[in-house]
């Protein structure tokens, strides 16, 4: 943390800024379309495949510009970033509100997700790692805790407002809550970039000397691993461990990239109401929350890839569950289940890249390991809505489900931190 006058309140005040960003973003664009998608369907009469094609396109213009979105928050800085990327975002989805045809949904839903982009996940978690190395798990855990306590709220209230205004006007409504949320206040009033609040503080300050001899790194005051210094993106992607975080992710995100888009639809095709399917996404969304908080206090003590490795297997139960049974409590175990799985894993993610690459290269780094993951879960919701077109259910992508967290469980276990091995000059 940056030495200065209030600078711990500074801290805590781009922290709330980056979780606001996260929260209004992540409920705007992750955790709407499963809610919107059955209505749009029925309405416009097009099949689930072709309506999830508008999550898959958002899904890939979010995530393959990735090495360019690390580029440019390395030339511009996050803040930057954050407030044109969610200004894009929010005039986009304020348009989804004049769809037509099935391109429409493509374009619009794709520049949502562009705009997510350059101003969400990468760029803000690069807030986070910027502005804290001893708390970084919390201050991550935080975060991403407030991206999943949206994932809770925004089901229930987008059913009620689809149910009352019509899908057309409340992804206009959302338009406007992006807008407000992550683009004026989150970005333009309360995020800073550590790096130019530095170099306005050594030229302005009279504690320079005392800024110059600090230590940028600090050792942690744990056992856990933490380097001690920072990788350069191309060491990085010469790691056999880079890549086992990336299928890690990549499976971990076809995961939730399936279940965000159709859940809400599965529960209603096995006779639960649409207000109950929106529950127990929200049931997810919330139990996501609490895990990831307290992730950010386990990595304290266990290291990462334990965790990651732990909560895999509870992911695998929790798909298993969703496999075979039907019963509305057993239903609610699962959401427990998956939501606690999949909330430590996306704390885990820049957790994993902060503490074993450092902080220089992060942004660069996971613009890299981005494309690999979210290409995976953009394959999830046609691949899924494609099975239920052909068969009338969704067992073979649950079966899926099953099969590929356990191999995201082998991955989390070989995860080890990697060794640099950087020539003497």
């Amino acid at each position: 943390m940056i030495p200065n006058n209030g600078g711990a309140f500074r801290d805590w005040t781009v922290l709330a800024g980056a979780m606001l960003v996260l929260a209004v973003g992540s409920g705007t664009f992750f955790f709407s379309y499963s809610v919107f998608l059955p209505a749009m369907s029925q309405d416009l009469d097009w099949g689930r495949a072709v309506v999830a094609a508008g999550l898959s396109t958002g899904l890939l213009a979010f995530g393959l510009p990735g090495p360019i979105v690390g580029a440019s928050i390395a030339r511009f800085g996050p803040r930057a970033n954050i407030i044109f990327g969610n200004l894009l975002a929010a005039v986009a989805l304020a348009a989804m509100s004049q769809i037509k045809e099935p391109w429409h949904l493509c374009l619009l839903f794709g520049l949502v997700g562009l705009g997510s982009g350059f101003g969400l996940f990468i760029t803000c978690t690069a807030v986070i790692n910027d502005w804290f190395t001893e708390r970084r798990a919390i201050a991550m855990g935080l975060g991403t805790g407030a991206s999943g306590l949206a994932g809770f709220a925004f089901p229930p209230f987008l059913t009620w407002m689809i149910d009352g205004i019509g899908w057309e006007m409340a992804w206009l409504t959302l338009g406007g809550i992006h807008l407000v949320g992550a683009t004026l206040i989150g970005g333009l009033m309360l995020v800073r970039d550590k790096r130019r609040v530095e170099a306005h503080q050594a030229a302005t300050e009279s504690n320079v000397t005392a800024m110059a001899s600090a230590p940028q790194n600090p050792a942690p005051r744990t056992s856990v691993y933490e380097t001690n210094v920072d990788w350069t993106t191309r060491e990085a992607l010469r790691t056999r461990t880079i890549w086992l975080i990336a299928i890690l992710g990549a499976v971990n995100f076809f995961s939730i990239g399936t279940i965000t888009s159709h859940q809400v639809a599965y529960l209603q095709d096995i006779g639960y109401s649409a207000l109950t399917a929106a529950f127990v996404f929200s049931v997810v969304a919330g139990a996501s929350v609490v895990s990831r908080l307290a992730f950010g206090f386990m990595a304290a003590r266990f290291e990462v890839r334990h965790l990651t490795a732990v909560f895999s297997g509870v992911q695998v139960v929790g798909f298993a569950i969703l496999l075979t049974c039907k019963s509305l409590p057993l239903i609610y175990l699962y959401a427990v289940l998956f939501g606690v799985g999949y909330g430590v894993f996306l704390t885990a993610l820049p957790t994993f890249l902060g503490s074993y690459y450092g902080r220089t290269h992060y942004a660069e780094i996971l613009g890299f390991v981005f494309p690999v993951v979210i290409v995976a879960e953009a394959i999830g919701p046609p691949l899924a809505g494609a099975v239920f077109d052909a068969t009338g259910g969704y067992q073979p992508i649950l079966a899926l489900l099953v099969a590929i967290s356990l191999v995201g469980l082998i991955c989390a276990i070989f995860a080890r931190p990697p060794k640099l091995k950087r020539a003497k000059p």
